[in-house]
């Protein structure tokens, strides 16, 4: 390939992640804390916003680790038990915003909304995370597919995890 074609390739079609120290510097980045139940959404080097949340039942529902966004739907089909979207008794709300997790596709793990406003919070969920609807609505429209998800348990700030991580200038 001829380096003008890589050239021309490399800005037209940026990658989904970026390179080099910094890579997550500036790219939409989503973390969870288990410990806090807490979601924050990182844009700009900076935290955006910070939601309450609910996770796993138990700390191994949740998987920890860091994913992708693989998969956004608004009002998600519960194929578990065949809930149409939009369904007031459809347990995963308005959005789905769904993250690699275990090898999955993106249609197993979720960050969703709730037709339970009590359980936000909560250690409630089969593995998935809960955001009130209006806040998982917000989050949906700001947070593009390839978006990077961390999942983690820690007694440290969002602001740390985030340097740590490298989406927050240290």
């Amino acid at each position: 390939m001829s380096f003008l074609l890589a050239l021309v390739l490399a800005l037209n079609f940026p990658p989904l992640w970026g390179f080099g120290e910094n890579a997550l510097f500036g790219s939409p980045f989503i973390i969870i804390n288990k410990n806090t139940n807490q979601l924050a959404f990182i844009d700009d080097g900076e935290i955006q916003v910070v939601y309450p949340a609910a996770t796993g039942l138990t700390s191994e529902l949740t998987p920890e680790g860091l994913f992708t966004v693989t998969v956004k739907a608004k009002n998600p089909y519960y194929r578990k038990k065949n809930i149409p979207g939009g369904a007031p008794n459809n347990p995963l709300g308005s959005r789905w915003i769904g993250f690699d997790a275990n090898g999955t596709n993106g249609r197993i793990y979720g960050i969703h909304g709730t037709n339970n406003a009590q359980s936000i919070g909560r250690y409630i969920t089969q593995g998935c995370v809960r955001l009130h609807n209006h806040h998982v609505e917000e989050l949906f429209e700001r947070v593009p597919l390839g978006t990077k998800v961390l999942i983690i348990r820690s007694g440290q700030s969002f602001e740390e995890i985030a340097k740590e991580y490298g989406a927050i200038k240290r």
